[in-house]
């Protein structure tokens, strides 16, 4: 007998998956779920992702084999966790709490994880900032036996350059792909929404899905405001658009909450927004689609048009605010071995070959995504009661961008050009080939206001950073981008995050 002991996710292809594993698709959906499971693994054992598509990450006991099967999907969109005691048991769960309230666990901060954090601004690789928590990474599958744990890599983004194809034969297989897609993304039954920035990511699944309602956040700051840009969208494709003002008085003072429903600290500015927009879309639907995947997949960020030769050697994914001279300057604690080069190595030695696109895109694939944008849409959009559903994440859809040329994604004057131009079939070419705007937000001026740094203030000359930071340092970056060097509000903003889980997790609790 097999049993479902945990499990987060949504199965997008189930229909499909009902009729090949004769299981009643009437069913409620918790149950036809549970049911997938248990009987995909029963069919395909330790296969059985492969014919899964969706998001994902699930715990099963197998009683014939006295055997614990956990799963997490292939790009990591939903977590997992797990942590052998001191007595050889296993805890396990989709969220760290869930281990932390079990028997044999004991809570010790991993403070090796700071040294990362202050350069990555999220928590990359297996390890985390709790001693003994790791996360089954993407792609992976762990089976505990015996007292014994092993994990197996059953799926890795891999990059073969197919050079057969024009630039429209791309476009209309990401088109035609995701016109497959999107029925399965939602029931016919179930009511959605839409996250919606002036980008096209967004734009693109607005376009190809039947939602009538889209969510945009927006600031009174005009020039970091992309929501009249989402409300023109909105309105060219005949559908109603919802504008939530954030103010800086919302956005500091969520902060802690935050980083409480986050579990680790991330020092990813837009997570508070995106936490906000969270609780207000919240208020009037339980399922909104977002866009995550194309940027990773297609080429989409700026950055990937800049790239050199010798990647291998400093190339860590999308953030890297901090080098290690800096680091050694203001911890407490620097150990000149944890480097965050060193997070991907392996994946480097997979890309033997590969043009610079592709490394930087499958680094960020297996080590960004994972740490920083999965990990912010699922924590948050739990902790509001909402479930975020991205079309674009699929392995269907990364099938296409790991066999186009990396000239098809980007080139001189424009990023992602065979995903815009397939957005172009459903959009005006002036939203299709929009120049990138990024998740823009007011921090870096709202942080150098005294009408809402003063916990940052606070935090910076406090007995609990200085068990981690050298306070003088600390403060002095502080001052500096008060003094006007706006550029130094990452590195504020990283520690200042770290300082507020920290607080949350190990002084409050």
């Amino acid at each position: 007998m097999i049993n479902v002991k945990e499990y987060s996710g949504h199965i997008r292809n189930w229909s499909a998956l009902c009729e090949r594993l004769g299981i009643d698709h009437s069913l409620s959906r918790e149950d036809r779920e549970a049911q997938i499971l248990i009987k995909a693994y029963e069919t395909w054992g330790n296969e059985m992702a492969d014919h899964m598509h969706g998001m994902f990450a699930f715990a099963l006991w197998d009683d014939e084999k006295q055997e614990l099967f956990c799963l997490r999907d292939q790009f990591g969109t939903k977590p997992f966790y797990y942590y052998e005691t001191a007595d050889g048991e296993l805890l396990y769960g989709t969220t760290i709490r869930q281990i932390m309230e079990q028997p044999g666990f004991v809570k010790e901060l991993n403070e090796e994880m700071l040294q990362l954090y202050l350069s990555l601004t999220y928590v990359a690789g297996e390890m985390t900032f709790f001693k003994g928590v790791k996360k089954l990474l993407p792609g992976r599958y762990l089976i505990w036996k015996d007292g014994k744990l092993a994990i197996t890599r059953y799926w890795k983004p891999e990059f073969h350059p197919d050079e057969t194809k024009t630039l429209e034969d791309w476009a209309d297989e990401i088109h035609n792909t995701l016109t497959e897609i999107m029925p399965e993304v939602k029931e016919e039954s179930e009511y959605a929404e839409s996250f919606l920035s002036g980008g096209v990511d967004s734009s693109y699944v607005l376009a190809m899905s039947d939602v009538q309602k889209t969510d945009s956040c927006g600031y009174e700051e005009e020039r970091f405001d992309e929501s009249g840009l989402a409300r023109q969208t909105a309105e060219l494709l005949g559908r109603e658009s919802q504008r939530c003002v954030i103010t800086p008085e919302e956005y500091f003072g969520i902060v802690p909450d935050v980083m409480y429903n986050m579990e680790q600290p991330l020092g990813d500015a837009s997570a508070i927004v995106f936490a906000l927009g969270c609780r207000e879309t919240a208020k009037h639907t339980k399922i909104c689609y977002s866009g995550e995947g194309a940027d990773e997949f297609f080429g989409g960020y700026n950055m990937y048009r800049r790239y050199g030769e010798n990647l291998k050697n400093f190339y860590v994914g999308n953030t890297n605010i901090m080098k290690e001279d800096e680091k050694r300057k203001i911890l407490k604690h620097y150990d000149p071995d944890v480097l965050p080069i060193e997070l991907v190595r392996s994946i480097y030695e997979e890309m033997e070959g590969l043009d610079p696109l592709s490394k930087m895109s499958n680094v960020d694939i297996q080590i960004w995504l994972e740490g920083d944008i999965y990990l912010n849409v699922d924590k948050m959009s739990r902790a509001a009661g909402l479930e975020v559903r991205m079309p674009l994440t699929d392995t269907r859809i990364f099938s296409i961008a790991s066999r186009m040329p990396s000239r098809y994604k980007v080139n001189e004057e424009q990023n992602k050009v065979a995903f815009r131009t397939a957005a172009a079939k459903v959009l005006p070419e002036e939203i299709a080939f929009r120049k990138k705007l990024g998740f823009i937000v007011p921090i870096r001026i709202w942080m150098a206001d005294e009408r809402y740094n003063q916990d940052v203030r606070d935090k910076f000359h406090s007995e609990m950073a200085a068990k981690f930071f050298n306070l003088d340092e600390i403060n002095a970056i502080f001052e500096d981008y008060i003094g006007g060097n706006s550029d130094n509000w990452r590195k504020v903003w990283t520690i200042y995050t770290f300082l507020v889980w920290y607080e949350e997790y190990f002084v409050k609790r």
